[in-house]
């Protein structure tokens, strides 16, 4: 880990340099960071939309096969197939961040020793002040209410409708409580980077899945116009 914090010290201290603002640097940092995991994101993204629209075939298999829980996973998995879906795709984004998120809990915490600053002077002279906050290395309860809201609302959005029910909603709640109790135990600057993290989840989860509800539409209409086109041919044959 220590290696990991090394790097995104030299990273952040890069990007300071520029700005000479430590909010700023840590929401430059945040974006970089985003942009570079986009592929994966995308991926994500797709793959969970996918997964929104199997998700009736999926449980008339479930109920089909109720009683033989061997041919429902044989089913379910020969359906993925044919969607060309990885059920484990979406976990991909979050895991590989993980080290991250990590590596970054130390760097704010102790920004000196990972080289972002060359000195504590150095630190104690830099620009901590960032909007409302006092003082990035430690905890700001109001960046905290922000960060719990943000992902409430990332949760929220980017879970698909039919699956807001019991377990993925606790989840929801949780992951907004966790972020929440985190933005009061940790730097400011983590809490930072995991609103903004959050945010441009949001924005481009609307990015990425805008041609997605637009094919949707478009595939949804055929689909009435053929049974439109059925239901007249077989008035006709009558």
């Amino acid at each position: 880990m220590g290696v990991i914090a090394d790097f995104l010290g030299m990273v952040l201290k890069g990007i300071f340099e520029f700005t000479h603002s430590y909010g700023l640097s840590v929401i430059i940092f945040t974006v970089i960071v985003k942009l570079i995991l986009t592929p994966l994101t995308v991926k994500q993204t797709k793959s969970t939309f996918a997964m929104s629209e199997i998700n009736p075939k999926i449980k008339e298999i479930q109920e089909k096969y109720k009683n033989k829980p061997e041919k429902q996973n044989e089913e379910i998995s020969k359906l993925y197939k044919e969607s060309e879906i990885n059920p484990l795709a979406g976990c991909l984004p979050l895991l590989i961040q993980m080290p991250i998120l990590f590596g970054l809990f130390y760097v704010f915490k102790d920004p000196v020793s990972h080289g972002v600053f060359a000195d504590k002077a150095a630190f104690l002279a830099a620009n901590q002040n960032f909007l409302w906050i006092k003082n990035l290395i430690k905890p700001d309860y109001v960046l905290a209410v922000f960060s719990g809201v943000s992902a409430f609302f990332m949760q929220k959005i980017m879970t698909p409708k039919d699956q807001l029910q019991g377990s993925m909603k606790i989840m929801t709640w949780v992951m907004a409580g966790m972020s929440f109790y985190w933005g009061f135990i940790f730097p400011a600057a983590l809490t930072l980077y995991w609103t903004v993290s959050n945010l441009f989840s949001i924005l481009q989860f609307y990015i990425i899945t805008k041609p997605l509800r637009a094919k949707l539409e478009v595939e949804k209409e055929k689909r009435s116009k053929g049974q439109l086109e059925k239901k007249d041919n077989k008035k006709k044959q009558k």
